[in-house]
């Protein structure tokens, strides 16, 4: 009998469930893949606490793994049983043994790529493809802001930007995460808890501020981040990690200087089976030529789902974290 986290009730880490159940087959258009290493993302709290609501309790969770097809729809004509995969926004269910996702959101992996990394690393650095490619298409030669440098993406975006030519100033909470973010290719580091980020970005750029800040933090940076940005400047707001940014007044943007926000995500760039292709494709050549190291800090097992989520939670992590089956 294969085992999943679900949970029946929306709260802490406690309310998970590591319970067994019965797989079913692949409906025509989906593939079944054995999990060899499941990702573990901030999302998967949201949707745990309630912040992201699911469409009925008893739920699965997780959406990004990496594995092997087992079993595969009579429709599906691009992947075969034993093909190595990854899936990053497949239906909540990923916290598992088994997982069946539809095979348009299933990739297959190139040998360079482990199960670790895919796992490790495709929400985290797809979301740094389209944030750097997509959202604000960096060029080289900017100086951005990034906030929560040491973290999973942090990590990612520190080496993308250093690849691109771009200098990226990076927030941390510790002097053991700055020293990490400059060793994935940040720029300059800003320790939050210590310095006046607004100040320092303003010293590190001689006054000309940042044409693009990219946050995940939420609430809590919501007016440091506009503050850092040029005139005419884009803040990507793209996590709530700090809790949900609320009350905006649009005339903000205006006083600072007529600035730009979006509010990204990766459904929203990764919505065909082509541009989830070319996006993966793009992350994996990053991965495979060494300019992007996929860093798995932490592996638990996946029973101790709910204590892997409390680490990251209490900002004990650095890097990314992965479940093994």
């Amino acid at each position: 009998m294969a085992r999943r986290i679900q949970f029946s009730q929306t709260g802490g880490p406690e309310v998970l469930d590591y319970v067994g159940f019965e797989t079913d087959e692949p409906g025509p258009s989906e593939v079944r893949v054995h999990n060899r290493a499941i990702g573990l993302n901030f999302i998967d709290v949201y949707v745990r606490t309630g912040l992201y609501p699911v469409a009925s309790l008893p739920s699965g969770l997780g959406t990004e793994a990496a594995g092997i097809v087992d079993a595969v729809g009579s429709e599906v004509e691009h992947l075969a049983v034993g093909d190595r995969v990854a899936y990053a926004q497949a239906p909540l269910g990923a916290y598992s043994d088994v997982h069946i996702v539809p095979a348009d959101k299933v990739v297959r992996l190139p040998a360079a790529v482990g199960f670790d990394q895919a796992a490790a690393g495709m929400l985290k650095g797809l979301t740094v493809q389209y944030l750097f490619r997509q959202t604000y298409r960096l060029q080289g030669g900017e100086t951005i802001l990034f906030h929560a440098a040491a973290g999973g993406v942090g990590s990612i975006a520190c080496q993308w930007a250093k690849a691109l030519g771009v200098k990226l100033i990076g927030t941390v909470s510790t002097p053991e995460k700055a020293a990490l973010a400059k060793r994935n290719g940040a720029w300059e580091t800003i320790n939050y808890t210590e310095e006046n980020v607004v100040e320092r970005v303003k010293e590190l750029t001689n006054g000309e501020m940042c044409p693009v800040v990219y946050d995940s933090v939420g609430k809590s940076t919501w007016e440091t981040s506009l503050n850092c940005l040029q005139k005419r400047g884009m803040m990507v707001s793209f996590g709530n990690a700090s809790g949900p940014v609320e009350g905006v007044n649009l005339a903000i943007l205006n006083q600072k200087g007529s600035l730009y926000v979006t509010r990204p995500s990766l459904a929203g760039y990764a919505d065909t089976r082509e541009r989830f292709e070319a996006m993966s494709e793009e992350l994996f050549s990053m991965v495979a030529s060494d300019k992007v190291h996929i860093n798995v800090s932490h592996r638990y097992r996946l029973s101790e789902a709910g204590e892997a989520q409390q680490a990251l939670v209490d900002r004990r992590t650095t890097g990314s974290t992965i479940l093994i089956p």
